[in-house]
């Protein structure tokens, strides 16, 4: 059967048709939709070849998809939609890959350090409150960011803190790249002297729970954090907690344990947290991108079946 995007996204179907990415792969079917369960093992029946962009694969609708060889998963994390052992154990190679959208998340991450520190949600939700009243915020010229991870998105996290006058702090665990405009120190060091904390690092096993209680404790009081990496790799009660008890000021998030968020997080109650749903990487560039790296992807898997 042809190869299927079991999952894709509406406006990746009109960039899939406006960029001329179907010739990339011309017998690719494209569904577009959230299937899920039964519908989902409908869909992969017969198939060998899958492009996932959300969907979640688990042990059990892997043993039901038995023609299954290889899914290709658009962009990373794939260990948290699919179950990775049951794949490996069935024999179905997950294909994913990096990189396609290191300037949009970074940009993203740095719009969510300004809004923090210049307190835009804050006052936006006051305007349309009725009260039309300015609050004090922090210049971020002379201020210390440190930046956890020097992959990609880490990396172009400290070129645009560094370009706008800010001291950049970074640690990384293989090593901080020597080229980077920035201090490279350890995790500790980075979390005591920073005015701003940005979170780049991949979720693995290594990683989950990274930042727990005990170092969102070392957090300079007052500090400003930024998370657009994944939300399981912080203790998010630990994190509440130093939210409503003022110790960290302001957290400005675009993932979290959860997501949707649940209507009841606490998150949704602080009023120095700013959010955002996933979306640092969903610009046009980066969603090109990430397209045309799964079709190529897609393309090679298939040229070799």
């Amino acid at each position: 059967m042809r190869p299927l995007f079991v999952d894709c996204p509406p406006f990746l179907e009109q960039l899939y048709r406006e960029e001329g990415l179907d010739r990339l792969v011309p017998d690719l079917e494209v569904h577009v939709g959230d299937p899920a369960g039964e519908e989902l093992v409908r869909l992969c029946a017969g198939r060998t070849h899958i492009l996932d962009d959300h969907s979640r694969f688990t042990a059990e609708i892997l043993e039901r998809c038995p023609s299954l060889r290889c899914i290709v998963f658009l962009g990373t994390g794939a260990a948290s939609f699919i179950d990775l052992d049951a794949a490996a154990r069935l024999g179905i190679e997950v294909r994913s890959y990096k990189g396609y959208g290191d300037r949009s998340v970074a940009e993203h991450a740095f719009a969510l350090m300004l809004a923090a520190a210049h307190r835009i949600a804050e006052m936006d939700r006051d305007i349309r409150a009725g009260l039309f009243q300015p609050k004090n915020s922090i210049e971020l010229l002379g201020k210390t960011v440190g930046v956890i991870g020097t992959g990609g998105i880490g990396r172009e996290m400290v070129r645009l803190c560094a370009a706008i006058g800010m001291k950049v702090l970074a640690w990384n665990r293989s090593g901080v790249p020597s080229d980077l405009p920035c201090e490279a120190v350890s995790l500790e060091e980075l979390l005591h002297r920073s005015d701003v904390v940005s979170l780049h690092l991949v979720l693995n096993e290594e990683t989950r729970g990274f930042l727990g209680r005990d170092k969102l404790a070392l957090l300079k009081p007052g500090a400003i954090f930024v998370n657009t990496a994944r939300g399981a790799i912080v203790d998010e009660a630990a994190l509440v907690e130093a939210l409503e008890s003022g110790r960290i000021a302001h957290a400005a998030l675009d993932v979290f344990v959860e997501e949707p968020l649940p209507a009841d997080h606490p998150f949704r109650r602080l009023p120095n947290v700013t959010m955002t749903p996933h979306a640092a990487f969903m610009t046009r560039e980066a969603s090109r991108n990430l397209l045309r790296m799964a079709l190529e992807i897609l393309r090679e898997e298939l040229g070799r079946s």
